[in-house]
């Protein structure tokens, strides 16, 4: 296959795939030309990785729900009551901040196997049970902190979402470790890619031309230098990308080439075939959710952290915000279909598009306004592209 016809591909056959990584490169274009550059500045890409992380966190979680076919309501109040749970120990208890931080995913997980129990054994929808969950968590988070906020956090917790690791290793203008952990990342890409290309091609399936593939990792690990340059010429390696691309490799990893991950696929592409096929329905729904709550812990200590207190509304619409990524990242609303990287990128559009409107200093009411008729048209996409899948068989 010509590199012409593999790119006519991806604009014609592959696009359910790679449509939302055009969409997510025009529209970084477009705001770049609306705000004069400033949304490239190296500033700017640091805010953007502070203020946007706990959502993108809770895609991860939600990434793997959708794909079961469930839905998950509730870790906007839960995002609250784990923070709201940190910031008790932590400034009114006075104890260490770690105590805090592990006290607020451990919140969260149990949280999950209280959902996870409902759903998986009980048999009721999640989006019901997740429903009460919001009522209930928000509820806990206004008795947690007595209807009141609490504020600040000791140094050492705000450094988790505000801190950075800047001059390890010196750099004149720059922060080098910051340039040599960009340097890994690209080599790492680029193994991992070929030894993929090398798999499929070893076992017979079709694979890119090699122009294609030197082509897609060449700009890929251009832009991925640029990104850690950026930041390198700001404030140095934010601790809080650290702690997200930890996790976004890991969730990538077990999406991909772990049992649990192929079993999640399988319930939400067919729950009957699953069920016949030996796999264990209620213990993997149960896991779900833990896993949901296990980060939604997480968010909230990045976010308590970030915000340097708990606040009892804290969390607002922070659900939508993750399903919302889920889908403008190729999620399918019938389950079976959504990727943890579709789902970071659809993340990232969502940060791009509030960040570029609020430096145009665009309202409020009609930044929610484009948002949400970006996540319409996500949805709409899914399903051209199902009835022409389907035209097409």
């Amino acid at each position: 296959m010509t590199i012409t016809n593999e790119l006519k591909d991806i604009f014609t056959k592959n696009l359910r795939t790679s449509g939302i990584y055009i969409a997510f490169v025009l529209i970084v274009v477009l705001f770049t030309i609306l705000t004069n550059g400033l949304l490239l500045s190296p500033i700017n890409i640091t805010n953007i990785i502070l203020q946007y992380s706990y959502v993108l966190i809770l895609a991860l979680g939600m990434i793997i729900v959708i794909v079961a076919g469930h839905i998950d309501l509730s870790v906007g109040s839960l995002v609250a009551l784990t923070g709201a749970v940190s910031a008790v120990l932590v400034i009114k208890g006075d104890m260490p901040w770690w105590v805090g931080m592990l006290a607020g995913i451990a919140t969260g997980a149990l949280c999950g196997v209280w959902q996870g129990f409902w759903v998986a054994y009980v048999g009721i929808p999640a989006f019901i049970v997740t429903l009460a969950g919001m009522l209930l968590f928000r509820g806990l988070t206004y008795e947690v902190l007595s209807n009141v906020s609490l504020s600040p956090f000791p140094g050492e917790y705000g450094q988790i979402a505000g801190g950075f690791l800047n001059g390890l290793l010196g750099g004149n203008g720059f922060d080098l470790f910051t340039v040599i952990i960009g340097v890994i990342a690209v080599a790492g890409l680029i193994v991992s890619q070929w030894r993929n290309r090398a798999g499929r091609a070893k076992y017979g399936q079709s694979v890119e031309s090699m122009a294609m593939f030197l082509a897609k990792n060449i700009i890929t690990g251009i832009i991925i230098l640029w990104f850690f340059w950026q930041i390198a010429t700001s404030r140095g390696m934010p601790i809080v990308l650290i702690i997200l691309a930890a996790l976004i490799l890991g969730y990538h990893v077990l999406t991909t080439k772990t049992v649990f991950g192929r079993h999640v696929y399988a319930i939400g592409g067919n729950l009957s075939a699953a069920k016949l096929s030996g796999v264990n329905v209620k213990r993997i729904n149960m896991w779900i959710f833990i896993n949901m709550g296990l980060l939604s812990g997480v968010a909230g200590v990045v976010f308590s952290s970030r915000s340097n207190g708990a606040q009892p509304g804290a969390g607002n619409m922070f659900e939508l915000d993750a399903i919302a990524a889920c889908f403008i990242g190729g999620a399918s609303t019938t389950g079976g279909v959504g990727r943890v990287t579709g789902a970071i990128v659809g993340g990232l559009v969502m940060a791009v598009l509030s960040n570029g409107m609020q430096l145009m200093g665009v309202g409020a009411s009609t930044q929610q306004i484009v948002k949400g008729i970006v996540l319409l048209l996500a949805v709409a996409f899914d399903i051209y592209n199902k009835r022409r899948a389907g035209a097409g068989s």
